[in-house]
């Protein structure tokens, strides 16, 4: 979620890192720094630009380290900013993911004299790197011995001044690629700031550690044995390669679908006891407790995310929850006072009437809350607490990634409210269990994309669809339908499975397919009742199920079965199979999904 970029080579470092860090920037940010032995360290808060504003020429060397900060530990300070030093200031590192054992650490070298200046897991790291280089007097040996000692993940990069041309990247769990120049060396996050001087990559794998030189490079295990590392040449564009692998940013971000959910939860939920830790609500958890009703606000697939929280938090946690669209809450004029909580859900934190339904419910009195993936922005500053989502950024319009993530954030918020309020110890141990196991079942749904893809295309030349479902997989209906109308610019309806008889029926026939979410759950036998309602008026129906049985295969076109969890999850599975369907349906009609028309990424004007 954060980007790095390192250089070392012949020419002046200055240019070369803040490119770099520019081209990074799509990764999204909410603090970045350069490092250049010969000049020392610059941090700046928010974009490179007010970065490059800070720096004072000339800073000369040719050699340097660099980061955009997502912030994990600690706010979106320039103390948390990287680079980080050791206690001498002269090894600094850059670095991505979470370092699990650093309070461990911290601790230990606590009682060894080392001050701290930030809040970061990194400082850590690079604090452990000097203390060991007390001990050494090697660079390199220190490095391995620090990664050595520490459990989590990384993507690092690590400059000591006095070996000014020398840089040590290292990788378990966060990507690291290193490009191959003439006279010059390069590291980074991806290959998008490298495609401009190289098309010559390595991409280290876990345990690898790379020293780096101007004419040379070597790669070591953490058993300091030398390894060898295929090299490989990128064929594609910069723009290409932002998106990896994938066509597309859309599919790409739908198969991060596991890791999002991974990146949301962790160190968020204790499953032995049954609760969810949210530190972003520790100053206000009081005033939660004491508050008796909450309104949820959103636009477009936000708002649909806080239709399920409605059903959730209201049946965990017994507390009356309304769900607005933010372009109507300020021109109603809404029941609001201090028992009352407004809670925005968006992935932007910046959409305008979201952020304007907060201010509503500050001059109110109300607690105000946001549920945000963007560090930093006008709504995560604005409201008086919140969770992050920690998706990290979304570039295709057609939100997917930010979605299942504001479910699960919304799953862990209603076991944080439920703990406090009477949710029985069993209960919430059985929650955050199947939290817990929903990376894995996501992984074995997008195993199966290809099924999805096959349905796809055999409607691909629909004009009309339906998705239907009831309860929790409501609102799941209408982002279903949402999602195809972004990407396919055909008509595509939501609507809940008990209403059909109140008039959709009246469109059904051999022309018009429905896409049914019917799991098998509390509402299961009346989802039955309504798919044979539509196969009387020979309507396809495509069934999406968790319950794989003669019955429903009779009754169904196409199925698709993703696995079981527990009926306040399941939105989060079911949602998936609609978003690659959603894909390959435009993909059959050779749009851009990634840009729809008429749309953008962050709606800031009304």
């Amino acid at each position: 979620m954060c980007g790095i970029f390192a250089y070392t080579g012949k020419q002046q470092a200055l240019p070369i890192l803040l490119d770099g860090l520019t081209c990074l920037e799509y990764r999204g940010y909410d603090s970045a720094g350069i490092y250049i032995p010969e000049s020392g360290v610059v941090k700046s808060v928010g974009a490179v630009d007010n970065l490059k504003k800070k720096i004072v020429l000339p800073m000369p060397g040719n050699s340097g380290i660099a980061h955009l900060r997502w912030a994990t530990h600690g706010e979106p300070t320039e103390e948390n900013a990287h680079p980080h030093s050791d206690s001498s200031e002269t090894i600094w590192i850059v670095h991505n993911g979470i370092i699990e054992n650093y309070k461990e650490l911290k601790e230990m070298l606590l009682t060894k004299g080392c001050t701290f200046y930030s809040s970061t897991d990194t400082e850590v790291l690079a604090k452990l790197i000097g203390y060991y280089m007390e001990e050494k007097k090697d660079f390199e040996k220190s490095v391995l011995a620090a990664l050595n000692d520490t459990k989590g993940t990384y993507g690092m990069v690590a400059s000591y001044k006095n070996e000014p041309n020398k840089i040590i990247a290292a990788r378990q769990g966060a990507p690291v690629v290193i490009g191959l120049g003439n006279g010059e060396n390069f590291v980074a996050s991806d290959v998008s700031p490298i495609l401009r001087h190289t098309k010559d990559v390595i991409y280290l794998l876990d345990g690898d550690v790379a020293v780096l030189t101007p004419n040379n490079h070597t790669i070591y295990n953490l058993q300091n044995i030398s390894i060898d590392r295929k090299t490989e040449i990128i064929e594609w564009d910069i723009e290409e390669a932002k998106k990896g692998e994938y066509a597309h940013f859309m599919l790409k971000e739908i198969m991060e679908g596991a890791e999002v959910v991974e990146n949301t939860i962790r160190g968020r939920l204790i499953v032995d006891e049954g609760i969810a830790k949210l530190g972003g609500l520790d100053a206000v958890a009081e005033q939660i407790r004491t508050k008796k009703r909450i309104i949820i606000v959103g636009c477009g697939t936000a708002y649909y995310a806080g239709l399920v929280a409605e059903y959730m938090i209201e049946e965990f946690v017994g507390m009356p929850v309304e769900v607005e669209v933010g372009s109507e809450f300020r021109y109603r004029k809404p029941i609001i006072d201090q028992d009352t909580i407004v809670l925005a859900v968006t992935q932007s934190g910046e959409t305008a009437d979201t952020l304007e339904a907060i201010r509503e419910g500050k001059r109110k009195g109300a607690l105000t809350l946001g549920i945000v993936n963007t560090v930093g922005s006008t709504i995560s500053r604005e409201t008086d607490a919140g969770i992050y989502n920690h998706a990290g950024p979304e570039i295709g319009v057609a939100s997917t990634k930010a979605f299942i993530s504001q479910l699960t954030a919304l799953a862990l918020l209603t076991l944080f409210l439920g703990r406090q309020r009477g949710m029985s110890s069993s209960t919430g141990k059985m929650i955050a269990e199947e939290i817990k196991k929903l990376p894995q079942k996501i992984k074995e749904i997008l195993d199966k994309k290809e099924e999805i893809q096959k349905i796809a295309k055999k409607y691909a030349n629909s004009r009309d669809f339906l998705f239907m479902g009831r309860k929790y997989n409501y609102a799941i209906a209408f982002e279903g339908a949402l999602k195809l109308k972004e990407c396919s610019y055909i008509h595509a309806e939501g609507y809940g499975a008990g209403e059909m008889k109140h008039g959709p029926l009246a469109m059904i026939d051999e022309n018009f397919p429905t896409f049914a979410i019917v799991p098998n759950d509390s509402v299961y036998e009346k989802n039955i009742s309504n798919i044979q309602e539509i196969r009387a008026r020979k309507g396809k129906v495509i069934v999406l199920t968790n319950e794989d049985n003669e019955e429903i295969r009779d009754m169904s076109d196409d199925i698709f079965i993703v696995p079981k969890t527990v009926e306040m999850l399941s939105p989060i599975l079911n949602i998936i199979p609609l978003q690659l369907f959603a894909y390959y349906f435009a993909i059959e009609r050779g749009l851009n999904v990634d840009r729809p028309r008429n749309l953008a990424k962050s709606v800031t004007v009304e």
